[in-house]
């Protein structure tokens, strides 16, 4: 495991205490990379106060105004979600997802989104996560403070940091990279394009197609080669399309 490769994300925060609780708990367990989509109020001097002896990596935070900006280079995306959605994405607890993350930070850039204070992340946000996380807790109060959960997330990644050797995964033995959040995005706007074109889609009434498409790509975690040759399909069909197109008129 490399916690160097582990990023965590605060998505549009409120309260400036909040992110510094962040620094002081990933201080706590080893990690340092912090970014700030969007904060609606920082730097701040609560930030610094909460943070303590973590302001180091306060004051290190990538601030970035997208969501984009802040994962666009990472191959491996967790989101945290304390809702059932509509259609189901690969949902682990801390623990599990921690093994997940610190097999794919070996060699991959990884990220751990969290949401706004109130709501959380957006099903849009949520859509570019390979994994949703959810930390289980009592029914009768299940709101937990920003802080808190990041604690619980990297506390697990710690206690795994401590074992001697983690297994060996598949995904660790691949013989290319895994393809980035940002040429995932590309490759969904181009199959939504193509799909729209071969009349399969009808963007007027989408349903849920692109979101199990989503899902099913997040699933099988594409690398760059596999992404390539399907969007080189992508682009033969279009072709396909045009040119049956010209000929009928």
């Amino acid at each position: 495991m490399n916690l160097d490769n582990i990023r965590i994300v605060l998505v549009n925060t409120s309260h400036p205490g909040n992110i510094g609780g962040v620094a002081r708990a990933m201080k706590n367990m080893g990690l340092s990379r912090l970014y700030l989509v969007d904060p609606k109020q920082y730097p701040d001097e609560q930030a610094d106060w909460r943070a303590a002896s973590a302001i180091d990596i306060l004051h290190s935070a990538v601030v970035v105004p997208t969501l984009e900006d802040a994962i666009g280079d990472c191959q491996f995306v967790v989101g945290t979600s304390a809702r059932e959605r509509r259609i189901p994405w690969p949902l682990l607890d801390p623990r599990q997802c921690a093994q997940r993350m610190a097999s794919a930070s070996v060699g991959e850039q990884v990220a751990v989104l969290f949401g706004r204070e109130d709501r959380g992340l957006t099903n849009e946000e949520l859509k570019v996560c390979n994994l949703h996380l959810n930390v289980p807790t009592a029914e009768a109060y299940s709101s937990l403070n920003l802080a808190m959960a990041v604690q619980i997330v990297c506390y697990e990644l710690r206690m795994l940091q401590a074992q001697p050797q983690l297994p060996a995964t598949e995904d660790a033995q691949w013989d290319t990279p895994f393809a980035t959040s940002d040429n995932m995005e590309r490759f969904y706007t181009h199959l939504e394009q193509t799909l729209i074109d071969v009349e399969f889609l009808d963007p007027a009434a989408p349903r849920q197609l692109m979101s199990r498409l989503r899902r099913l790509y997040s699933r099988v975690r594409l690398d760059e080669m596999e992404l390539n040759i399907l969007r080189g399909i992508l682009t033969e069909t279009q072709k396909w399309v045009q040119r049956g197109r010209r000929s009928g008129q």
